[in-house]
């Protein structure tokens, strides 16, 4: 199964990077307040480039003067079964040790293409095996 990883990044902005493992790369959204574990929390989520996928366990601090400057903490990690998947709408399983469960990350129409919602839904349907 494909893997996430939920990194917390303190730098000149506290935040959080979901990232997933998609196409033979990390697909990646910053999420500024901390990730949702029930359903009922909606957080934004900013798309940003995607990262090579032997960021996936990195742990330590990037030096000043580099992009996204400041100290990475592994959150959470796991792996995922993806349910949907359009341009616009992700619909996957995350099994983690703090995310477990049905999320959506879905983008802002009016918004532009960096803009999305990240949220836990209920798991009405399950993946068939």
């Amino acid at each position: 199964m494909p893997r996430f990883v939920v990194h917390e990044h303190f730098s000149k902005h506290h935040h959080w990077d979901l990232r997933l493992e998609l196409d033979g790369v990390l697909m990646s959204w910053a999420v500024p307040k901390e990730p949702p574990t029930r359903s009922g929390i909606r957080r934004l989520c900013i798309l940003v480039e995607p990262h090579d996928l032997s960021y996936i366990d990195f742990e330590g601090t990037i030096e000043e003067g580099h992009y996204g400057a400041g100290k990475v903490e592994l959150w959470d990690y796991g792996t995922y079964e993806m349910e949907t998947r359009k341009d616009y709408k992700l619909v996957f399983f995350l099994h983690g040790k703090k995310l477990k469960g049905r999320y959506t990350i879905l983008r802002f129409e009016r918004a532009g293409p960096k803009n999305w919602l990240f949220f836990k839904t209920k798991e009405e349907h399950k993946i068939k095996k």
